[in-house]
């Protein structure tokens, strides 16, 4: 019975404990409106609630589902109960509130469109700044050419002084025993609504006094939050931030109202309106709230001390008042950042100079000049080292620095043949021979018969002292030097022109050598490489300055010398002396191979190398086996190089020679006489070509005298590098060696084509083409099958160009037209008379003019014969 009664008492705890349970819409139902929980609605707190007055009274967890059941509770619903329990004590909880709070999305600034937008409008002014740079701190808040915003830190941790209001997200946290979120909008009625808490006025609240509010509130239904030892405790925290709307006027680069985070300090505000102008103070920046002063900022505290008072955080319709500028001095000279400053009353000059950064390196620390206004003018004074501090500025004091002299009050010079050249201390009683020893002594080429003092006098004029070097070196003589002299001790090498030898001719790097005593021509060749492949031993001279020419005239004096082919010493090699030049001459007959081309209907065309220099074109056709039985001799022609081709230099050959040589050699794995020939070819392929760059110098020139010429005979004169010779080839192989078979040049193209047999048309022709060949036509037949003349056509200069190259022209006697033969692969040109130039009014005039005064002496003339008759 007992154990009954226990039950049912047991039974209506839990009961009553269900109650409390569920949500507050369902908390007034009976016991028997169980069957209406819906688990999902239960928060974990009041799931904890239950277990924990279910575990008071003695009942498992069992037993509480199956008293829920009991009660009307759907089965479902206990399924979703028991995992509910499961997961709170699994720690896995997955309810709604932690769903929630892993989808915290960062803190955001509400209307950041509008607000970026009223700050870059400013930023595309920059003609209002001009000047700016000369008052310090302008540039803090505007610089062209980067963009400083004092933009607020939205992820900052909230502070404490935070005023809340109207669009402010407030984040309640609630954890410990309880656990639990709220986030809730500040309402334009300055309230927070909480889920099943209701509205609670916070709005002017800072985050301190909002904290204080919200937590009494929520203490009615958290009973474990107060106490001397609570188990839940409570946070707040600031979500996205509202904006708030400031006001700015004053001397500003653009006053105004600008929307701006409610993070912002005065110097968010400062930066949205560019900054004070020229005339504003940026010493005593007032804000102002409800028509009262809150706060003074001085923007100098942050430019000098780096204390920008960011603790100050603007509210909604703050009014920033930046008056006119109170007191400016302008600081110039030897200081670091030389500009116009703003002063307060009761500043000093020290305070000044440490806005100014200082002193430079250079400044004259003891004094430095003012120039003030007094009632009627102007006045200037000097304030001294020890002053600075105690100096009291005044509007409009102009103070300037100056620089530490430029002169030296203890200072020698030594310069020229020492080792150690440069300036010296002059101590008491310093003497010449000490210097040099100071200067780590003479240089072996230091001149020891003369060296001068070059001393200041007192009225700044100069005198020379000269110095016996070697009697200062032995002690026999000593100077004791004064302030500011300078010491030159020349090289023997500064007192006589540089020595040098040259060497010219067919050594392998020809030019300029440095001269030592004793070098004989052995060596100089030696030093240019050695002998050329060209080089003729035997005709090696030098020719030699004459000191002394007097009255002979004689320029040089020559000096042949016999040498060793293989440079060894032997015999009496010849010493040669400063300016020496050494010619080496070529071997006569020498040169390298001449190449000509036969080309066309020979037998055997290709390229031939010149016996001779006497090899005729004759001799090379019988070396190329005659001509084929296509060929046509009228019809050959040679091609000769002119003297503006492009020749490859001996040198030049040479070097690409060496390169395809070096190109040959196995680079894998080469042995060590291969790999020496490597580097030697690679030393030699990497020489100037100064050579050949002289002699497209000269072509060069030869083309722009031509083309000067030409220019001044009103000629144009075409350049070319090739031209064709006319050959009588016939001729030529039946008079081998005659004055048509012509000498061999090398570069030569002898081009012997097939038999022709058409006639090409060209120049001032109805139709310009080409015609078939028919033997004993005359040129006007050729003309008319081409279409005749046309009108601007030259005619009595038509002339014919044979395949050979040679070229007729038409002639004319007595009115009579002869035109040449047309032969076959001929070419027949006609030239045009050109554009007609239509007279200009000027020179109608002029002609009419003078057919007038013809006329005119003409009549006169007949009226004076008419008269004597």
């Amino acid at each position: 019975m007992i154990k009954f009664l226990n039950l049912v008492l047991i039974r209506a705890f839990v009961g009553f404990a269900l109650l409390l349970a569920v949500p507050q819409e369902i908390a007034a139902q009976s016991m028997t409106d169980v069957s209406t929980i819906k688990v999902d609605e239960l928060s974990d707190d009041q799931v904890r609630t239950l277990l924990q007055k279910a575990k008071d009274a003695g009942l498992s967890n069992a037993e509480l589902l199956e008293m829920a059941r009991s009660r009307g509770m759907a089965d479902a619903e206990v399924e979703k109960l028991s995992e509910r329990i499961e997961q709170l004590e699994t720690g896995s909880t997955t309810s709604r509130s932690s769903a929630t709070l892993a989808d915290r999305k960062p803190r955001q600034q509400n209307n950041q469109h509008e607000i970026l937008q009223g700050v870059y409008a400013n930023q595309k002014q920059p003609e209002q700044v001009k000047g700016t740079e000369v008052y310090f701190g302008l540039d803090l808040f505007y610089q062209k050419e980067r963009q400083l915003t004092f933009e607020p830190n939205l992820n900052m941790a909230t502070p404490n002084s935070y005023v809340l209001g109207p669009g402010d997200l407030v984040y309640v946290d609630v954890y410990g025993a309880s656990e639990n979120y709220y986030e809730s909008t500040v309402t334009p009625e300055g309230n927070l609504l909480l889920e099943n808490i209701g509205p609670i006025g916070v709005s002017g609240l800072s985050i301190t006094e909002a904290t204080r509010v919200i937590k009494n509130r929520l203490s009615r239904f958290y009973a474990d939050m107060q106490g001397d030892s609570p188990s839940t405790f409570m946070q707040i925290s600031l979500g996205n931030v509202r904006s708030i709307k400031v006001h700015l006027v004053g001397e500003l680069r653009l006053p105004g109202t600008f929307t701006l985070s409610a993070f912002s300090t005065v110097f968010n505000a400062l930066y949205a309106a560019g900054g004070p102008n020229k005339n504003g103070t940026m010493r005593n920046i007032k804000v102002m709230r409800n028509n009262k002063q809150v706060a003074t900022v001085d923007a100098y505290d942050f430019l000098v001390n780096g204390k920008a008072n960011m603790g100050l955080q603007l509210q909604d319709q703050d009014v920033i008042l930046v008056e006119p500028y109170q007191s400016r001095v302008t600081l110039q000279g030897a200081v670091k950042r030389p500009m116009v400053f703003e002063v307060k009353d009761g500043e000093t000059l020290g305070e000044v100079l440490a806005y100014a950064g200082g002193f430079t390196d250079d400044a004259y620390k003891d004094k430095i000049s003012v120039t003030r206004f007094t009632d009627k003018e102007k006045s200037v004074s000097d304030v001294y080292k020890g002053q600075f501090d105690i100096f009291s500025v005044k509007a409009g004091d102009q103070y300037t620095v100056g620089t530490v002299l430029d002169r030296y009050n203890n200072r020698v010079q030594i310069k020229g043949a020492v080792f150690r050249e440069g300036n010296y201390a002059l101590s008491d009683g310093l003497t010449l021979s000490q210097l040099i020893r100071r200067a780590d002594g003479l240089r072996g080429d230091a001149y020891l018969d003369r060296a001068n003092i070059l001393r200041t006098n007192d009225d700044l004029s100069t005198s020379i002292i000269q110095v016996d070097l070697k009697d200062v070196m032995d002690g026999t003589e000593e100077v004791t030097l004064e302030e500011d002299d300078i010491i030159r001790i020349s090289s023997i090498y500064d007192l006589k022109d540089e020595y040098y030898l040259k060497i010219s001719g067919e050594v392998r790097d020809p030019g300029i050598y440095p001269y030592a005593e004793g070098m004989t021509v052995e060596d100089l060749i030696q030093r240019a490489g050695g002998f050329t492949e060209s080089a003729s031993k035997a005709d090696v001279e030098i020719a030699r300055r004459v000191q002394e020419n007097g009255e002979s005239g004689e320029i040089a004096e020559l000096i042949p010398v016999a040498l060793n082919s293989d440079l060894s010493v032997k015999g009496s090699p010849q010493t040669l002396v400063p300016y020496d030049n050494i010619i080496v001459r070529r071997k006569p007959n020498f040169a390298l191979e001449r190449i000509i081309k036969v080309e066309g209907q020979v037998n055997a065309p290709g390229e031939f190398a010149l016996r001779n220099t006497e090899e005729r074109v004759s001799d090379v056709i019988r070396r190329a086996g005659g001509l084929t039985g296509y060929a046509y001799p009228a019809g050959a022609t040679l091609i000769r190089r002119t003297e503006y081709y492009n020749t490859e230099s001996e040198k030049l050959r040479k070097q690409k020679n060496l390169e395809k040589l070096l190109d040959r050699i196995d680079k894998g794995d080469p042995s060590e006489a291969q790999a020496s020939q490597m580097r030697r070819l690679q030393a030699q392929t990497g020489d100037s070509l100064s050579e050949q760059d002289k002699r497209d110098f000269i072509a060069q020139t030869r083309q722009e005298t031509l083309y000067d010429i030409g220019q001044g005979e009103g000629t144009a004169i075409k350049i070319k590098e090739t031209e064709a010779i006319a050959i009588d080839l016939e001729a030529i192989l039946q008079q081998p060696g005659s004055k048509y078979d012509l000498i061999l040049e090398e570069g030569d193209i002898i081009s012997v084509p097939k038999q022709l047999q058409t006639v090409r048309m060209r120049g001032d022709v109805i139709y310009p083409t080409t015609v078939r060949y028919e033997s004993g036509r005359t040129m006007k037949y050729y003309i008319d099958r081409a279409g005749g003349f046309d009108n601007r056509a030259k005619r009595k200069r038509t002339y014919v160009v044979y395949a050979n190259g040679e070229v007729a022209r038409t002639k004319t006697f007595l009115g009579l037209k002869s035109y040449p033969k047309v032969e076959p692969g001929a070419e027949v040109i006609v030239p045009s008379k050109g554009p007609r130039v239509p007279l200009r009014i000027g020179e109608i005039v002029g002609l009419t003019s003078g057919l007038a005064t013809v006329a005119l002496v003409i009549s006169q003339i007949n009226f004076n014969n008419g008269s004597g008759n």
